[in-house]
Formats: structure tokens, sequence, C-alpha cells
């Protein structure tokens, strides 16, 4: 309980007034003092009286792409066998307030309020508690109180349709020489090898084993999946350019893990989210992404050990500002690799693919245009 600045007034004012009265001998003062200490003390006991309801919240969607809509549904229930008043309550979102004005509720009765959530900012936001906030008719005291429960929002980077393409290593044996990542036992024949006990005989390869004269057998490995992997830079600090570079990596991975490809998440300050694709993976990937921040490092470089020593599929680097020198390691381990670099100019780099945009929208457009066609 606390009173108001108006209640303060008007206890100064009574002490003020049953003062006068005193000097000057007036029972008018004294019976204004009265008035107003009484009426300062009655806002007291009232405020003073705790508020008994029972909160229940919840969030739809519970994950959302910045800038869509998502909506609370706050339950308010009165539990108790005395009528309570109607109060002012401020429903906590993130950092900021959503003011809620609960009407009065009879013993055992029930209020549902629904209000929109605001998503601009990315991130995992708490909704709730309840703050309750009590005043008398005269506004002279009031009281505060945080009650129910709360629940998480997640607000995911806003995700343009793009199109999806991944890419592999050959690994049959009649386009090159297979990598040694390739897993054995389907039907893609890896290679042509002297047979060794164990191996089964319906894998013999008569013809090669009349022209060397020793058993021969086939050798199989599992096909290649396409793979894509997007790093994305986030060493240095650029303001709402890197929420749209973030919104550009996620519709990237988003579109490739939707298509089923294997698809890798990797940042320069150390994330690295390895998936199969699929519906899964697009959440995690998203979630990932949405409670990503920027370095506190700036001089981290731009590829992660991790990443320098892998290979293989496609790689896709966005970046909000990027040097040649950046990528010198990294060209000769992947079959294709695409530089996007957002609210900057994009340099010239040997063996890339190389866009420049000014948003995640138009990077989105130029992609779907150029590099997917």
């Amino acid at each position: 309980m606390r009173l108001t600045r108006r209640g303060g007034a008007v206890l100064v004012a009574a002490a003020a007034l049953f003062g006068l009265g005193q000097w000057l001998g007036y029972p008018v003062f004294l019976a204004l003092a009265g008035v107003s200490a009484g009426a300062v003390l009655a806002a007291v006991l009232v405020t003073r009286r705790r508020t008994r309801i029972a909160v229940a919240r919840e969030v739809y969607p519970d994950r959302v792409q910045r800038g869509r809509p998502a909506f609370a549904r706050l339950r308010v229930h009165n539990p108790g066998a005395r009528r309570q008043s109607g109060f002012t309550a401020g429903d906590r979102v993130g950092v900021g307030f959503h003011a809620v004005a609960v009407r009065p509720l009879a013993p055992g009765a029930e209020a549902v309020y629904h209000y929109e959530l605001p998503t601009t900012t990315r991130g995992r936001h708490q909704v709730g508690p309840l703050t309750l906030d009590r005043a008398d008719a005269f506004g002279l005291a009031g009281s505060r109180l945080s009650t129910g429960d709360t629940t998480t929002m997640w607000v995911h980077p806003r995700v343009y349709p793009m199109t999806a393409i991944a890419g592999g290593f050959p690994r049959h044996h009649h386009e090159g020489e297979a990598t040694e990542s390739a897993l054995r036992g389907s039907l893609d024949v890896r290679e042509v090898r002297e047979y060794v006990v164990g191996d089964e005989v319906r894998h013999l390869h008569w013809k090669a084993t009349a022209r060397t004269g020793r058993l021969m057998v086939r050798d199989y490995a599992d096909p290649d999946q396409p793979r894509f992997t997007a790093l994305l830079d986030n060493r240095r600090t650029a303001g709402p350019v890197f929420e749209e570079a973030v919104d550009l990596t996620a519709s990237l991975v988003v579109s490739a893990a939707g298509a089923d490809h294997r698809c890798r998440l990797v940042t320069s300050c150390g994330v690295d989210v390895a998936t199969a694709g699929g519906t899964a993976a697009v959440r995690q990937l998203l979630d990932e992404l949405c409670v990503l921040d920027q370095a506190a490092d700036p001089g981290l470089p731009l590829v992660p050990g991790a990443l320098s020593r892998a290979g293989g599929g496609t790689l896709v680097v966005v970046s909000t500002a990027l040097a040649q020198a950046d990528l010198a390691a990294i060209r000769p381990h992947y079959a294709d690799l695409v530089v996007i670099v957002v609210g900057a100019q994009a340099p010239s780099i040997p063996g890339a693919r190389v866009l420049d945009a000014i948003d995640a929208k138009d990077a989105a457009r130029k992609w779907n245009a150029v590099i997917a066609s």
C-alpha cells in the first residue's frame, strides 16, 4: 500500500488546516482537517485489503515471426466468497506492460480478456506476471500486487520465401573419387575391391574376378544427401542491419530444412547446429536464431575452426561487412559457395557467387531470381 501524490497532498493539507484551526480558533478548519484525514484513512483501509484472484494465461501462438500478430488470453477468476471490486492490471510483456481493465467479479465468477502482444523485437520474451493496481474512488491511495503465472513467447526472425538449393561431393565410383565420409551398405557402388573374409558373396563382381584372377566384390556406399550450411557473421555491431541478416539466415535454413535437406547453422561466435532436415529441424533452427546475440569480441574470425575443417555441399555466408581475406581458406572445402552481404557493398570473391542486398527481402528476391534459377 502507498499514498498517491494526491493522497500525500491531502494529508499535508489536513495537517495545515488542523494547525491553522488551532492557531486561529476556527472550528471549520478543524472540521476540514478531520474530513481530509478521514478520507485518507478510508482510502488506506480500502486499498490495503488484499485482492484474491486466480489468473491463468495462454499465449497463442507461442512461436511467432517478428512483426506477425500474437495474442494472449487472460482468464481471471474470483475463488473467494466476497465480491471483488474492479481494478486495473498491467500484464508484463518483455520489458513493458499491457494495461488490462478487470471488471468487478462476483463470488466464483470468471472473466476472460484477449489482447495483442508486441512482436517487434526478436527474442524469447516472458509474458506475466499480472501486476494488480488498486486505488480508491478519489485516487488518494493505491496498492500493487503481482500474481498469476508466466508464459514464454518466442519471437522468431522474419522468414521470406526462398528456393532451396543444396549440393554435395560425388560419391559414385564412375563420377570420381568418393569421399571418406561415405556410409557403407546401400546400392551405390563406392568401388570394386578384392574380396576379404566376411564380405557378402552376393556382392561378388564376376567380370572383375575373371579379369584379375582374384575374387573381387562391389563395395557399396550410401548415396549423398543434399547438404546445406549457412554461416552467419555476427562479429560486428550493425544495429537494424544485423536483424535483416538474421532474417535472411532464417529464410535460408528454413527453406533448406523444409525441403528435408541436411542443414547446418554456424555463426562466427561458435553456434553450430546440425540437423537432418524436416519440421522439427525448422523449429530447432528458428529457436536458435531467436536467442542469438552479436559476439562480444568483434575480433573473432569469420570462419570458426570446426567449419574450416568441414566440407561438402553448399555454403552460404551472410554478413553485413565482409572482406576477401575472410573466406580465403574455406573455398576448396565446398562444392558451391554463395556470399550475401546485407546493407553494404559486396567485394569480388573468386570462385564464389556474390550478392549484395539492401535488406533481407531484397536478398530473398535476388536469390530466387539469380542463385536458385
